[in-house]
C-alpha cells in the first residue's frame, strides 16, 4: 500500500499496479481518495501512523485508477495499513 500525493488530484492511498518511467503516472488498484485527515502533520507521518478515526475521510474503494503528474510515492507501513479503511459522514 502507497500514498501517492498528485499535483492537482489529491491524495490517495492504493496498491500500485504500474508506474511510468519518469514516475510521474501511476496506477493504483484498489485505490481510496483521501480528502481529510486529522492524527498527522505531514504524509510522510500519516504513512507512520496512518490517520486517526475522527473527523478523518477517506473515499469508497475503487477497482483502479490512473493518476497524472504523482509528486509523492509513499509506502504505508504494516501497522498504519488498516487506518485507512473507507470512512465518510453521511
Amino acid at each position: 500500500m502507497h500514498l501517492i500525493r498528485t499535483y492537482s488530484a489529491g491524495v490517495h492511498v492504493g496498491e500500485i499496479k504500474s508506474q511510468s518511467e519518469d514516475g510521474k503516472a501511476v496506477v493504483l488498484t484498489n485505490a481510496s481518495r483521501v480528502w481529510r485527515w486529522r492524527g498527522a502533520n505531514t504524509l510522510n507521518e500519516l504513512s507512520l501512523r496512518g490517520p486517526e478515526q475522527e473527523w478523518t475521510r477517506i473515499s469508497e474503494r475503487v477497482p483502479e485508477i490512473t493518476l497524472t503528474e504523482a509528486i509523492e510515492i509513499i509506502p504505508v507501513q504494516p501497522e498504519a495499513r488498516d487506518a485507512f479503511a473507507p470512512r465518510w459522514a453521511r
